[in-house]
């Protein structure tokens, strides 16, 4: 089988350098990389990707080794049909290590048409190194990098305002643009760069915080004989990814015409503020999982999609995800709704095999982020409190009792040792009330007292009680018929 290249795939087109990419793992390549190959094909967006590695062991020589193509696997449930397609991305020019190619790497800032930027440098990769200089080749840190070619490029152009850059961080951090601006201007007081640059950068450029939402498995090691099969090429840089996609952009709606993603039909938001859609995120994807998890284990179940297929839990988590944690959000109740669907589609993925298990990780922090919240809202809101969450809090707790559950299977806890030991004791004396109370009363969990919330403790211990004496299965079809 021949290796793919721009000679054996002569469809791929060449297209001009216009962005910038810091990070060259499979994320980026299934989201950002996809969606400039559509903008490519349905707008003529005539941009190409050069990516730079940014750190110095990374796969860039394995980029170029392809000439920058490589195939991306979606897969899903759109709409209610399945998607399994297959589509090669040409939109990757070439790749740079900065560690081995600096003064290439510098000519980036020389480029008239270099006009994005893009990064995922993990969550630790926005931080301000202090003991990075101006003349390192190059700086370590990926805000030292940056600056040092801004800095390249404000000189190179002599200041002119209409050659800065737009700049889209896609770190998993809240604020993520906030957090990248904070760290560029310390180094540019750290560095002495000067008042004009600062003024060129702050007027000329922009950065702007996003918010990402795709679920990337990356190189499909089980599936790839059938994937080469299908492509008669050898690609060695196949990425999979779910259909679902979403990028928030808090950016002025000029930035949206420079960067005109929704007209080329992708899930693309260019909003005032990121923080409804982080919101929405973690209440109405993140917070359901840290209910459905527990509560679908005990029932017997062990992954996400046959969670909300069956017709009883399936029935528990519309009750979790439209009659309580929805309601508790302000987006308008149709986009809300719309968002809702959406998770729960990818809920039923037939590709992926989400074990609850998993999500069970830390689960009583996750609970504390992701579904506490919405407790306090929903209660504040309607004078009740939501017996779905209440339940996945019971099952939380109960599934750190351990033991084994009724097919045999061992439950075994992983959090803190610290609250991993607090449940153990708790449940050791027998008495479901002081389980309930204690774990509300726990401030390491918590950094409050929870039983100060109205009738939490009782409805708590009722529900405790309940899947001691009935169990899970009876006790979720009481609370998804009261």
């Amino acid at each position: 089988m021949e290796a793919l290249n721009r000679v054996t795939a002569p469809a791929a087109v060449a297209y001009p350098e216009r962005i910038l990419q810091f990070g060259e793992g499979n994320f980026l390549r299934a989201f950002v990389d996809w969606m400039v190959y559509n903008m490519n094909k349905k707008l003529d967006f005539n941009s190409g990707v050069v990516v730079v590695q940014p750190i110095p062991n990374g796969m860039v020589d394995r980029l170029n080794d392809q000439d920058g193509l490589y195939h991306l696997n979606l897969q899903g449930i759109h709409h209610g049909e399945t998607i399994d397609s297959l589509e090669l991305i040409d939109v990757i020019t070439r790749g740079l290590n900065p560690y081995t190619q600096f003064d290439e790497y510098m000519k980036l800032a020389e480029n008239p048409d270099m006009r994005f930027v893009v990064s995922n440098t993990t969550e630790a990769g926005i931080t301000f190194d202090p003991s990075c200089r101006l003349d390192d080749r190059p700086a370590s840190s990926y805000p030292g990098k940056l600056t040092q070619l801004l800095y390249h490029r404000f000189k190179t152009f002599k200041g002119d305002p209409g050659k800065g850059w737009l700049i889209f961080p896609c770190e998993l951090i809240f604020h993520n643009g906030t957090e990248l601006n904070a760290a560029i201007l310390r180094y540019i007081e750290h560095w002495e760069l000067g008042s004009e640059f600062e003024n060129w950068y702050k007027t000329a450029c922009g950065v702007y915080s996003t918010l990402v939402d795709r679920i990337v498995p990356g190189y499909p090691k089980d599936s790839i004989d059938s994937i080469l099969d299908r492509i008669q090429l050898d690609d060695k840089l196949v990425v999979q990814a779910e259909i679902f996609h979403l990028w928030v952009i808090e950016a002025p709606a000029w930035v949206e015409k420079e960067f005109p993603a929704s007209k080329a039909g992708l899930n693309v938001l260019f909003v005032p503020s990121e923080k409804p859609y982080h919101d929405r995120k973690v209440t109405l994807l993140n917070g359901p999982h840290s209910a459905l998890a527990p509560v679908a284990y005990l029932a017997g179940l062990n992954t996400v999609r046959e969670s909300v297929e069956h017709e009883t839990v399936g029935r528990f988590v519309d009750k979790v995800v439209f009659g309580e944690l929805l309601k508790t959000l302000d987006l308008p109740e149709s986009e809300l709704r719309k968002f809702a669907n959406d998770v729960l589609d990818r809920f039923r993925n037939p590709f992926v095999k989400h074990f609850v298990t998993s999500i069970m990780l830390n689960a009583f922090p996750k609970f504390k982020t992701r579904d506490i919240p919405g407790l306090k809202v929903y209660q504040q809101r309607f004078g009740e409190l939501p017996a779905g969450l209440v339940l996945g809090l019971a099952a939380i707790i109960t599934y750190y009792k351990g033991g084994v559950r009724a097919d045999g299977a061992a439950i075994v806890p992983n959090d803190d040792a610290a609250i991993v030991e607090l449940l153990g004791r708790l449940w050791a004396g027998g008495d479901i009330a002081a389980v309930a109370q204690g774990v509300l009363a726990a401030e390491m969990i918590w950094n409050e007292d929870l039983n100060a919330v109205p009738g939490l403790t009782t409805l708590l211990t009722r529900l405790l009680t309940s899947i001691q004496e009935m169990g899970m299965m009876k006790t979720i079809g009481v609370v998804v018929n009261s």
